[in-house]
């Protein structure tokens, strides 16, 4: 990776696009520390400890911590992603849309994007409206009325639309992939944050264990009693520290290897005669990763498994004692009801992402038109039963893969009692993907250029 970084850079374009992403992400650290007026900060980080797990933890994480800390890029790419998302998912369900994308060419694909950027901003109106009034209902503004509402609801749709076309500009001039180089730098920068959170966690534990440190002198000294719970869920034993650090990096091990996993099916070439001189017949293979959708199923699905328990927060969370306060800790992102749903929606998602994105009745009709077919099946029904057969295995591997990166966190921090590890796998998948496509995309654009050489 560091080999292939610096190869690039010994190209001038290519150097010209490196320094235009830095400049890009140096932006977009820049907006993560200009704050959103009339926010109480210090009581937000105070209720940021108990929406530390589920989706509102997954927004801040993706964000850079800017949605934790009320900065002008709080709302981050999360209405992007999920613009995409929806209309990748209408593209299936409409036909007009699965025309478009198929049939329209490069004219189709500018229509899908600026659809897409329509989405985005109605979806940064929607969450800006939302964060506003959650502010309000948790009594975290530090001043009230139309012009604040108007001032923190507009500041959010400018910072998330500002955000989309940073992205667009690092794809159009810069490296490529910008949405996802953002999101990479968003995750990346909370680096520190989580080590310093670690030593907190440690210090935290001394302190229980020595007694200085309890549930009566915390409420005394001003949390309420849920705030102190949670400062306390915080400590994090010694032997833990040392757990978590072998655990990420046979993590990382673990994603790199699937990431380049891949099955590939023998595909053989029939012999054609175009007149003296004799083509084909030659073998090649028919390559299928084993995960094609990437780490879509667990942002999707997470959002969805979470959404019950996000609406909650919204509106207030319930008084412990009554029924809905018992529903809530049932559905809560640390119960096993949760993990449960979570998981299976991790391989349905993964499914109908790859059902999107190899269509094995395509595959097998270009693979006829180019006289190629795959030994012991006949072309036609016979080699997309075979290419469905073989697809939906690996898709069920890819997508146990997924389950088990996004709910082990889950279930390490439940056994250590501590739910900030909730949304670790979802954050270390991320970041390992976009550096393997990153990397990719510049070995694509050196190979491009040593080509183009040789052909002048």
């Amino acid at each position: 990776m560091i080999q292939t970084v610096r190869k690039a850079w010994g190209i001038p374009e290519l150097r010209k696009k490196i320094i235009f992403t830095l400049l890009i992400l140096l932006i977009f650290r820049a907006g993560n520390a200009i704050m959103v007026p009339y926010i109480n900060r210090d009581a937000l980080a105070l209720q940021m400890q108990l929406w530390g797990t589920g989706l509102l933890g997954l927004y801040n994480v993706m964000s850079g911590g800017a949605f934790a800390t009320a900065t002008v890029f709080a709302l981050g790419v999360q209405p992007y992603i999920n613009s995409s998302i929806i209309v990748q998912l209408l593209t299936v369900a409409i036909p007009s849309l699965e025309r478009l994308a198929r049939d329209g060419g490069e004219e189709g694909k500018k229509k899908i994007q600026s659809i897409t950027r329509y989405a985005t901003v109605a979806i940064a109106i929607l969450q800006a409206v939302g964060y506003y009034f959650m502010m309000k209902n948790y009594n975290l503004l530090g001043q009230e009325g139309i012009w604040p509402a108007l001032v923190i609801i507009v500041t959010l749709i400018a910072g998330s639309s500002f955000v989309m076309w940073m992205g667009e500009q690092v794809t159009e001039f810069g490296v490529g992939n910008g949405i996802s180089i953002i999101l990479f730098a968003g995750i990346l920068s909370r680096i520190p944050n989580m080590v310093s959170g670690m030593v907190d966690g440690v210090q935290k534990w001394s302190a229980i264990k020595a007694g200085t440190m309890t549930l009566e002198s915390l409420t005394s000294a001003g949390y309420t009693e849920a705030q102190a719970q949670a400062y306390l869920n915080g400590a994090l034993a010694p032997w833990a520290i040392v757990l978590l650090v072998v655990g990420i990096l046979a993590l990382i091990a673990f994603i790199v290897f699937i990431n380049d996993a891949e099955r590939r099916i023998p595909v053989q070439y029939a012999k054609r005669q175009v007149g003296r001189k004799m083509y084909g017949g030659q073998s090649s293979t028919l390559p299928m990763k084993v995960n094609m959708s990437g780490v879509l199923p667990i942002i999707f699905a997470q959002s969805i498994a979470s959404l019950p328990i996000t609406v909650w927060t919204f509106i207030g969370m319930p008084k412990e004692g009554t029924i809905s306060y018992s529903i809530y800790n049932a559905i809560d992102t640390k119960s096993v009801i949760y993990m449960v749903v979570y998981f299976i929606m991790i391989i349905g998602f993964s499914y109908f992402y790859s059902s999107i994105q190899f269509n094995p009745v395509e595959i097998a009709n270009n693979l006829k038109k180019q006289g190629g077919f795959i030994p012991g099946f006949r072309p036609g029904q016979p080699t997309v039963q075979f290419i469905q057969k073989v697809l939906s295995r690996i898709t069920l591997f890819g997508a146990i893969y997924l389950g088990i990166v996004a709910i082990c966190p889950l279930i390490v921090g439940k056994v250590i009692n501590n739910s900030s590890l909730a949304i670790g796998g979802t954050s270390v998948i991320i970041v390992v993907g976009v550096a393997l496509e990153t990397v990719k995309a510049l070995e694509n654009q050196m190979l491009m250029r040593q080509y183009k050489g040789f052909l002048e």
